[in-house]
């Protein structure tokens, strides 16, 4: 295998279309197809199932792609630290969000990176603290804001945030009123045991820290169902069918709209952490630290403009 073959298989599989990745690859479709086969004969698997309206991927390809993107990002950041090395500051670089601190914080912090090196190539994903994790790991991402995160050798972590967590509930009644006025209040612990739950499934990091102040407090969690998503366990939250445990960061935009009620867990408090990460082995590189660093600084100001401030710890 060569870096030029796995870069047209990568297009042609995520195009479904061996036309549309010819068109975006500006190579002839002949020449195209000639490399992916050649490709498929050095590895003695079909990789794609050519079909009337275009390709889908086998077992083998789906392997393929997954690895692929691995080793393209790592043969990017070798380009990206032979060009750091000479004081060039350009190349790519990823950032991980979970999708609660990334309704705030990606715009931001994508915004201010892109103003003071406008040569690097940003890519933001998002996905749940365990997820990020395995990516810092693997080398899919070079920094990631990660929720609770348990220590972990590999990672160089700091804590940028302890944010309080929330009972996120559906809006008392529907007011008529133009002015729209978010319902927050308090609860306890021990409240937590008649709430019909809609909590992640373990190992989740909410889920994780939440069953662990139930135990040490004595109180039995009422799950009803487990989502995953934060999204979805809102939307059914909306829906009436129960409520959820969520950082304040989650729920901001919904509880200002009067979409959604949360009530701040007191006596005593459930915090979560906000940290933010990257691979140990990479925390001399100069465009994981400034990446890292204008996360910090773009929390900061967003805990100073009183977005994070409220129901925020430091």
């Amino acid at each position: 295998m060569d870096f030029r073959e796995i870069r047209y298989f990568v297009q042609v599989a995520n195009a479904g279309s061996f036309s549309l990745a010819a068109k975006e690859l500006r190579v002839a479709q002949p020449a195209l197809s000639r490399q992916i086969r050649k490709l498929e004969q050095e590895l003695g698997v079909d990789l794609l199932v050519r079909h009337g309206r275009g390709v889908r991927l086998t077992g083998a390809g789906s392997v393929l792609l997954e690895r692929s993107g691995q080793m393209i990002h790592f043969l990017r950041q070798t380009g990206d630290a032979v060009k750091t090395s000479a004081n060039q500051v350009s190349g790519h670089i990823g950032l991980g969000v979970p999708p609660a601190a990334g309704l705030l914080l990606a715009a931001p912090v994508v915004r201010s990176f892109q103003r003071d090196f406008p040569q690097v190539a940003l890519q933001v994903r998002d996905g749940i603290s365990n997820l990020l994790q395995e990516w810092l790991l693997d080398g899919r991402i070079d920094v990631a804001v990660l929720y609770n995160p348990p220590p972990m050798e590999a990672l160089d972590s700091d804590v940028i945030l302890r944010e309080h967590m929330v009972v996120v509930e559906p809006p008392d009644g529907t007011s008529k009123s133009r002015r729209i006025r978010p319902q927050i209040g308090t609860c306890r612990i021990r409240d937590l045991a008649d709430m019909p739950l809609i909590m992640p499934s373990l190992p989740h990091n909410n889920r994780r820290i939440v069953e662990q102040a139930a135990i040490q407090h004595g109180v039995h969690l009422r799950m009803k169902l487990e989502v995953d998503s934060v999204a979805l366990a809102k939307a059914m939250v909306k829906s009436g069918l129960g409520c959820t445990i969520l950082a304040y960061a989650a729920v901001h935009a919904e509880v200002q709209r009067g979409e959604l009620k949360m009530r701040v867990i007191e006596r005593p408090a459930l915090m979560s952490t906000v940290a933010v990460a990257v691979l140990r082995e990479r925390r001399t590189l100069r465009l994981p630290n400034e990446l890292r660093r204008t996360v910090v600084a773009e929390v900061n100001r967003l805990v100073a403009d009183g977005v994070w401030r409220r129901y925020a710890a430091r």
